[in-house]
């Protein structure tokens, strides 16, 4: 084949670190905003960004020379430092050291893209650990829990 294509779609969810509810309304939807111009900076396409006050939901298109652990690393520390600038009585806010990476195939990327935009919904009647613990189990992916909560 004389070209390759890819079409590489991922669900990253990360917290606040010790899930502290820093991302109020009178903040979240900023850092949202600034989370989707930290993707678009890196070269990827943000298709939505959304969460509650402890953490955030990204869908977005990457391509194949994107790291995820480096396009982490890159918007978490980012936003960190605009937060920081931006909002100095959030002087004690930070990302939790962790993340998770979730591959979507293109035919649930619209299903996906739904449960993400109704994050306030979701979290009436499950908490940010139920619904992570949720992901980790529907993806197959194994892991300690007494090593997940920082």
């Amino acid at each position: 084949m004389s070209q390759s294509h890819c079409n590489l779609i991922y669900h990253l969810v990360f917290s606040t670190k010790e899930r502290k509810p820093f991302l109020t309304p009178d903040y979240g939807r900023d850092v949202h905003r600034y989370l989707a111009g930290a993707v678009k900076g890196l070269g990827g396409i943000p298709l939505i960004v959304n969460g509650t006050e402890d953490h955030v939901h990204l869908l977005t298109k990457l391509n194949q020379n994107h790291k995820i652990k480096d396009v982490l690393r890159e918007i978490k520390a980012n936003t960190s430092g605009w937060i920081h600038r931006t909002y100095p009585q959030l002087e004690d806010f930070a990302w939790q050291a962790g993340y998770g990476a979730f591959t979507v195939s293109a035919s649930q990327k619209d299903v996906v893209y739904a449960y993400i935009e109704n994050q306030e919904h979701h979290h009436r009647v499950r908490t940010f650990k139920e619904e992570y613990l949720a992901l980790l189990k529907a993806h197959e992916v194994e892991y300690d829990e007494r090593y997940m909560w920082d």
